[in-house]
């Protein structure tokens, strides 16, 4: 048996009687940027995070760097987040001019530790991105209290949480501002790069849309300097037919994460489990720990099973950011969670026996040491 770790062409094939018209009717409107579709796409988006505004924009980098930009994040301030995520959350830090402090995640399940969130703030720092990793909110009420008590805004990192929620509310819709990739492995995903911001604030929402369009209030007059980083019309019409699905492939995916959740139980491969509360997971990745993690990658593969790492090396220990000057240890529940994590196959298209398989493969490799 063949499980991918993930297919497109699956997906598609089950939309592709309502892609077609769409793209159709964006070729012939000839609205490539902006226009009628993306504008009913961010109200379709706002509307699904329960928030009052949602902009398109070029990447879920640029949707960050926006974010920060728009509230006059600079030279001489500090971001506070962890090394345990995607480069992006700190290159828009950095793009800013901005200074990144990190503290460490959680070991139990790779979110932000609230628990270092006071003991980092200084008079320098301006916000905190908590990434919503693997599609689990990280705790958001100490990281809420703490911020408002220190006047620090926090600016949600949802790349991977579509949907999610934490205590009945949306990612999406708890910090000031919110973040949000649609590349294209997401679960809500363009066929290309696009991103998205979502905020209740209409006066930082408004600064935003001027910055993505190089800060223009008509074609010709510039308020500021701004950014190309609009998410054009062809992405903004396929991702509004796309999330029309969203809350279905989001209960495919997580009902195929308990069906791994029960075949595990009595194993020694430890998923990452949800934290105790009023959540919602959406599974963007299903995690397990394994210590022979680089061991079984190959073996895996080898029988078809197809798995991922998020992430191998956490971001103090890039060589990228060597000038930060962290050695190993420094942030140690990240560098655990590195050398084990491994992502197994899980979308809303898979084959109903594929956790059995992929998880008697499991089974046999590491009962045989491997």
């Amino acid at each position: 048996m063949k499980v991918p770790f993930n297919d497109l062409r699956a997906q598609y094939h089950t939309i592709r009687g309502e892609l077609t018209p769409a793209i159709e009717e964006l070729l012939e409107s000839c609205a490539f940027v902006g226009g009628p579709a993306l504008a009913r796409f961010e109200e379709h988006f706002a509307e699904y995070c329960g928030t009052r505004h949602a902009i398109g924009v070029a990447s879920g980098t640029a949707a960050l760097h926006l974010a920060l930009s728009a509230l006059d994040i600079g030279p001489g301030d500090e971001v506070i987040t962890t090394p345990y995520t995607f480069i992006a959350t700190t290159e828009a830090i950095t793009q800013t001019g901005a200074t990144i402090r990190l503290i460490d995640s959680r070991e139990e399940d790779g979110c932000i530790d609230p628990g270092q969130l006071e003991a980092a703030i200084g008079p320098r720092t301006r916000a905190v991105v908590p990434i919503h990793i693997y599609g689990q909110p990280a705790d958001m009420d100490p990281i809420l209290e703490i911020s408002e008590r220190h006047g620090i805004t926090v600016i949600e990192d949802s790349a991977q949480a579509h949907g999610a929620e934490y205590k009945g509310k949306r990612c999406g819709s708890i910090g000031r501002v919110a973040c949000f990739s649609f590349y294209p492995g997401k679960n809500l995903g363009a066929y290309g790069d696009g991103g998205g911001i979502t905020t209740d604030d209409a006066v930082l929402a408004e600064r935003i849309r001027l910055l993505r369009d190089h800060g223009r209030s008509t074609k010709y007059e510039h308020q500021v300097e701004g950014f190309n980083y609009r998410l054009d019309g062809l992405q903004a019409a396929i991702l509004d037919v796309k999330l029309r699905h969203l809350e279905d492939w989001t209960e495919g995916r997580r009902r195929f994460a308990a069906r791994y959740d029960e075949l595990l139980i009595g194993t020694d491969i430890r998923p990452l489990k949800p934290r105790n509360g009023n959540l919602r997971h959406v599974y963007h990745l299903y995690v397990v720990r394994v210590p022979e993690r680089d061991e079984l990658l190959p073996l895996l593969r080898e029988r078809g099973v197809g798995v991922g790492v998020h992430y191998p090396i956490p971001l103090h220990l890039q060589p990228a950011y060597s000038r930060l000057g962290f050695g190993e240890g420094a942030f140690p529940h990240s560098e655990a969670l590195a050398r084990e994590v491994m992502s197994l196959p899980l979308y809303a298209e898979m084959d109903e026996a594929a956790p059995e398989y992929v998880v008697s493969v499991l089974k046999e490799l590491v009962g045989a040491g491997a």
